[in-house]
C-alpha cells in the first residue's frame, strides 16, 4: 500500500478536501452553533467526519459496482457537484446547504457539514485520479485540521475578521472550479478510450 505514497498527492487531495469541506468558509455556522449549543463536541464531530469519509473511500466504490456505476461515470458526476459547491463559494449562493441543526457535534457539524453529500462524492471521485493512501492521507490531514478549527472557531473569526473569510472562501471556490474542471476531462477522456472504438 505504502509503495504508491506521494507527498504531491496527498498535497492535491488535501487541496482539494480543504475546499470542498470549507470549514473555514463555515467559522459563522459554527460560531452560531457554538451560541445557540453552549459546547461543540470537536473531537467527536471530526472523528466521525474523517471515518464516514474514509468508509465511503471503500465501501462507495462496492455500492457503485453493486447498481453498476463505473469509478470514472460517478467521477464525472463528482466534478459536477464540485463544480456547483465552488460555484457557491465563488458567487455566494446558497443551492444544496441549509441545514437545520438539531445538536452540536455529529449533525450537523461532522454530517452534512463536514462530510456531507459533496464531500462523500469527492472523496470517491478522488479515487478515479489517486492512490488511496495518499487520498487516505489527506482526509486525515482534513480531519486535524477541522478539529483545529471548531476547537478555535471564535479566535479565527475575531482576527480574521467576516471579509477576509469570504475572500479565502472565493479563493478556494476558483481553485475548487479549476479541479472540478480537471476531474471532468480526465475521467471524460478515459470513459471516450473505454467505450469508443475506432
Amino acid at each position: 500500500m505504502f509503495e504508491h505514497f506521494s507527498w504531491k498527492e496527498i498535497l492535491t487531495c488535501s487541496m482539494v478536501l480543504f475546499a470542498v469541506i470549507d470549514i473555514i468558509g463555515s467559522i459563522p455556522i459554527i460560531v452560531s452553533l457554538k451560541k445557540k449549543f453552549g459546547k461543540i463536541e470537536a473531537e467527536k464531530a471530526a472523528i466521525v467526519a474523517g471515518l464516514l469519509m474514509i468508509v465511503f473511500l471503500f465501501v462507495g466504490n462496492k455500492i457503485l459496482n453493486f447498481i453498476g456505476v463505473d469509478v470514472n461515470s460517478f467521477a464525472i458526476a463528482g466534478a459536477f457537484v464540485i463544480f456547483i459547491i465552488a460555484l457557491e463559494m465563488i458567487l455566494g449562493v446558497q443551492i444544496q446547504r441549509n441545514t437545520e441543526a438539531t445538536s452540536a457535534s455529529i449533525v450537523p457539524i461532522a454530517f452534512p457539514l463536514i462530510a456531507g453529500a459533496g464531500t462523500l462524492t469527492t472523496t470517491l471521485s478522488l479515487k478515479a485520479e489517486y492512490h488511496d493512501i495518499n487520498i487516505i492521507f489527506g482526509i486525515v490531514l482534513n480531519t486535524i485540521f477541522v478539529y483545529v478549527v471548531l476547537k478555535s472557531a471564535n479566535w479565527i473569526e475575531r482576527k480574521l475578521g467576516t471579509g477576509t473569510l469570504k475572500v479565502v472562501e472565493k479563493v478556494f471556490g476558483i481553485i475548487l472550479l479549476a479541479i472540478s474542471i480537471k476531474l471532468f476531462t480526465a475521467n471524460f477522456a478515459q470513459l471516450f478510450q473505454t467505450y469508443v472504438h475506432f
